[in-house]
């Protein structure tokens, strides 16, 4: 992707955004198309569930489209709650073009950064609604309504329901979320019961050690699990480190997004980082122990409408270093979490004083499965 291809992007937005900052806003009685604009990582796109599912159920007529990374397109294959996505590279000029061509909207939303107003404008949306506390300015100007981010902890997906008003979504229900259909010439699915380890993570700094993960694979195999190796196509070399005689199943970058679905859909345990294979679990139903670093546990834990999902979290409360508070650019008091790069901190205390005894003791607790331990 070059410059220019970039920069032409942003001019064809730009052209079709301006004249409808002056013409054509008009708040809707009754939207019949509504758009969500974003453009998010894996675990934050799934936890818009909620918000679909309460638009779905306060507009049941309606075309609801939302615009997805290509990458994530497979799991929405099923048109969860009735939502159509829209496949959407911010950097591409005929991704931008196809987009335009879809509008006009009566509604959009915008649930986190507020530089996706300006591709909702340019898709003819009418009315813009987005959350308040950015740095105001350019990403702004599109925005017609501003909704206030919560004073109190709360859940990403929970926050996200509030753009629209009204009672919460009901909690969700593992298969309210269709599964897409099953990748052709995918790679086998292991044989029940198994459990997958998936050991990448979007930040170094989420990363538990590899005799750790080699370990908890020992003991889940020795209380008889199959125990599968997952990550990400890039993130090989993390399995190779773990287990360098590849005594488990290592299906490491192996999978798309839907083949990924029906991996976790058959696992017994998920054990991952803070991640978004953490959440896809959620959607599946699959037991999960996710292991939190310098990400918040609140923040991207279950909230109210993940509450009964089979989820525990692992991690070091009390890190003082966890002490940044901004989501998406807005400083809210009650977060605490940390995003400080390599330079800065090349010892990760939150997410190595992690041990495994308290990981077996999640997987208990979530799974019901009792452990063989090592005798002392």
């Amino acid at each position: 992707m070059t410059k220019n291809s970039r920069l032409w992007s942003r001019l064809l937005v730009l052209s079709h955004a301006l004249p409808r900052l002056v013409f054509g806003r008009k708040k809707p009685s009754r939207p019949q198309r509504i758009l969500i604009a974003h453009h998010l990582l894996l675990g934050d796109s799934i936890m818009l569930a909620g918000l679909f599912k309460k638009l779905r159920r306060d507009h049941p007529e309606a075309q609801i489209d939302t615009l997805v990374p290509v990458a994530w397109l497979p799991i929405f294959a099923s048109r969860p709650y009735g939502i159509r996505a829209l496949p959407y590279d911010p950097r591409s000029l005929s991704s931008q073009k196809r987009l335009i061509s879809e509008g006009p909207y009566d509604w959009a939303l915008v649930p986190a950064d507020n530089r996706w107003a300006w591709i909702a404008r340019a898709m003819g949306a009418r009315w813009v609604t987005a959350f308040a506390g950015s740095e105001g300015g350019v990403k702004d100007w599109p925005v017609d309504e501003f909704i206030d981010w919560p004073q109190s902890p709360e859940a990403w997906g929970d926050i996200a329901s509030r753009l629209v008003f009204g009672p919460e979504p009901a909690p969700y229900v593992s298969g309210e979320w269709p599964a897409p259909p099953l990748p052709e010439n995918g790679p086998v699915l292991p044989a029940k019961p198994y459990a997958v380890l998936h050991l990448g993570a979007s930040s170094p700094h989420k990363l538990w050690p590899p005799e750790r993960w080699l370990a908890l694979a020992e003991t889940l195999a020795q209380s008889g699990l199959t125990v599968v190796w997952s990550a990400g196509p890039n993130e090989k070399a993390l399995v190779e480190a773990a287990d360098p005689q590849g005594r488990f199943i290592n299906l490491a970058g192996q999978f798309n997004m839907a083949g990924l679905w029906h991996l976790m859909a058959g696992a017994a345990l998920l054990v991952s980082p803070d991640t978004g294979v953490a959440h896809l679990a959620r959607l599946t139903g699959t037991p999960a122990v996710v292991l939190f670093g310098p990400g918040s546990p609140i923040v991207s834990g279950p909230g109210r409408f993940w509450h009964d999902s089979p989820f525990a979290v692992v991690w070091e409360e009390n890190i003082e270093c966890r002490n940044q508070n901004l989501l998406f650019e807005r400083p809210l008091p009650w977060v605490r979490h940390c995003w400080r790069g390599v330079a800065e901190c090349g010892r990760p205390r939150c997410i190595w004083e992690i041990d495994n005894q308290r990981v077996m003791q999640a997987i208990e607790k979530v799974t019901g499965i009792v452990l063989v331990r090592e005798r002392a």
